[in-house]
């Protein structure tokens, strides 16, 4: 589109289906290039990827020519087919239905990085669930406890 400029930066963090603590520090790291590899596919540039074995922190400067929900149907769809052809996971592997989405201004990078890449330290004082809550809240997002990424049951 000639004459469009956008500066879109998203926040997205999704979970693993119920919670579950599936993704195992020995396939993470080649989680993380593999999930690279399709936000580069689909014309976006990451910052930074993180997270917990039961969730994902990913940081995008977005293309306007898709829409966040689209991304993260490529990204859930192929990487978990990825984790279940490779048999990273015991059992089927399934991210959970829904995700979070978080816009960003250009001065909040710095800080939003350092926190995504302090991931392990964050989650020793603080739940998945608390954070996620958190962002919502401070994002003044409006939600339904029903649908809210579903607890370890």
């Amino acid at each position: 589109m000639a004459n469009t400029y956008t500066q879109l930066y998203v926040h997205y963090v999704f979970a693993v289906q119920n919670r579950l603590c599936l993704i195992n520090n020995k396939w993470r790291d080649s989680l993380y290039k593999y999930l690279k590899g399709i936000i580069d596919q689909q014309g976006h540039k990451l910052y930074v990827i993180n997270g917990m074995n039961d969730h994902i922190h990913v940081l995008i400067s977005m293309n306007p020519k898709q829409a966040p929900s689209d991304l993260m149907y490529h990204l859930k769809r192929s990487s978990s087919l990825w984790i279940n052809q490779n048999l990273l996971s015991a059992g089927k592997f399934s991210w959970q239905e829904g995700f979070g989405a978080f816009s960003l201004g250009k001065s909040q990078l710095p800080e939003k990085i350092k926190y995504i890449e302090q991931q392990q330290q964050h989650h020793k004082k603080v739940s998945f669930r608390e954070e996620y809550l958190r962002f919502l809240k401070e994002n003044e997002i409006e939600y339904d406890e029903r649908y809210i990424f579903k607890p370890i049951e």
